[in-house]
């Protein structure tokens, strides 16, 4: 290879290398088009190669970034949801009534 071509980089290092990772195992999928179930299994995923040191400098910057915005995702989409939630309750009556749900204080 001449020095101006780059050797192209395989998803978890070079074959047969020990160390860190050069890039962090970040879906294909836009955070904005996960469910909360998608975007908290790549969060959790993230945080496992960060805690075991799987990751080089600039993998590691990457994986806290869109460990950010996914976690960012997930606290959007559980606030949707408690809007959406209604509490079943009753009258003194008995008739039942939806009450919207109680934000935690």
């Amino acid at each position: 290879m001449s020095k101006n071509e780059r050797r192209p980089v395989e998803p978890n290092g070079p074959a047969g290398s020990a160390g860190a990772s050069q890039e962090p195992a970040a879906g294909d999928k836009p955070i904005a088009a996960m469910s909360f179930e998608e975007a908290i299994a790549e969060l959790e995923a993230l945080v496992q190669k960060l805690e075991r040191g799987q990751l080089d400098l600039e993998a590691s910057i990457a994986a806290y970034e869109r460990g950010t915005a996914l976690r960012r995702h997930c606290a959007e989409k559980l606030r949707e949801a408690e809007l959406r939630v209604e509490k079943l309750s009753f009258e003194r009556d008995g008739t039942p009534k939806l009450e919207p749900f109680a934000e935690r204080s």
